[in-house]
C-alpha cells in the first residue's frame, strides 16, 4: 500500500526528548523517534523536521532574568540545533542519511538553510532537520516549521506531541474535553483552539497546508499516520 504522504514536515517539541526525565534528552526517546522515522522513509516517504528547544532552554520573563527578549530567542534557536544534532546521531545510528541544515551559520557543525539544497536532499531520501527557527527573534518554532514546510512543498505538517490531538478544552484539567478527529481552520480559529500559534496557524491556513497533531509517543503512530489511518487530529481547509 503507498503512503498517503509522499513529503512531510515533522514537527517535535523539544520537551518531547526529556521522555521521563525533567530535562535535558532521553536517549531511550531519540531511539524510539529513529525507529519511527525509519519506518516511513522505507516507504519512500520524505520527512524534513523541525524540533523546539523547550528541554534546554524556554524564553523566560525579561524581568525575571534579566535577558532581553530577543536574546531569549536566540539562546532558544541555539538550543534547537543541539536537538536536531541529537537526532541526527539517533538516526544515523539507525541507518538513515541525514543532513542537519541551520538558519544561523555554523558551518562546523550544520548546512546553511538553502531551500533549494533542502529539497535536493529530501528527493535523495535523506532526512533533512531544520534548526534555529527562522533565524529571527520572535517567531517560535511552530512558526519556522510552517515556513519550511511551506517552502518545501510538503504534503502536511504532522505536530507530534505527548497529547492525542486537539480537543475542545485541556483535558487534564477538564474531564469533559471532548476530541476532535477533523477540525477546520475556521473553526479552530473561531473556537480558539490550541493548534500551533497563530502565526504559524495564518501560514498554513493561507497555503492550505493540512496539519495534523498526535501523539508521538506511542511507538507506530507515525506509521499510522502517513498511511492515512484515523490517528489525531486533522485540521484542514474544509471537513466536507
Amino acid at each position: 500500500m503507498l503512503p498517503k504522504y509522499t513529503r512531510v514536515l515533522l514537527k517535535l517539541s523539544g520537551e518531547s526528548l526529556m521522555g521521563e526525565k525533567n530535562f535535558g534528552i532521553d536517549p531511550a526517546m531519540i531511539a524510539q523517534y529513529a525507529r519511527d522515522i525509519k519506518e516511513i522513509t522505507e516507504l519512500g516517504v520524505q520527512v524534513a523536521i523541525v524540533i523546539g528547544g523547550g528541554n534546554i532552554y524556554r524564553g523566560m520573563d525579561e524581568k525575571e532574568t534579566g535577558i532581553e527578549r530577543a536574546t531569549g530567542d536566540y539562546m532558544g534557536m541555539l538550543a534547537t540545533v543541539i536537538n536536531g544534532m541529537a537526532l541526527q546521531s539517533g538516526l544515523e545510528k539507525a541507518g538513515l542519511f541525514t543532513r542537519l541544515q541551520s538558519a544561523i551559520k555554523m558551518e562546523q557543525i550544520a548546512e546553511p538553510y538553502i531551500r533549494r539544497r533542502a529539497i535536493r536532499h529530501l528527493e535523495k531520501g535523506r532526512v533533512v532537520i531544520f534548526g534555529a527557527g527562522t533565524g529571527n527573534p520572535y517567531f517560535t518554532t511552530d512558526t519556522a516549521a510552517s515556513l519550511r514546510a511551506v517552502e518545501i512543498e510538503a504534503d502536511v505538517i504532522l505536530k507530534g506531541t505527548r497529547v492525542d490531538g486537539v480537543y475542545t478544552a485541556d483535558p487534564e484539567k477538564d474531564k469533559n474535553a471532548k476530541k476532535y478527529n477533523i477540525l477546520s481552520f475556521d473553526e479552530a480559529y473561531r473556537n480558539n483552539l490550541s493548534v500551533m500559534d497563530m502565526t504559524a496557524f495564518t501560514l498554513c491556513q493561507e497555503n492550505n497546508l493540512p496539519i495534523i497533531v498526535f501523539d508521538m509517543n506511542i511507538p507506530g503512530n507515525l506509521l499510522k499516520v502517513v498511511n492515512g489511518e484515523k490517528v489525531g487530529t486533522l485540521v484542514t481547509a474544509s471537513v466536507d
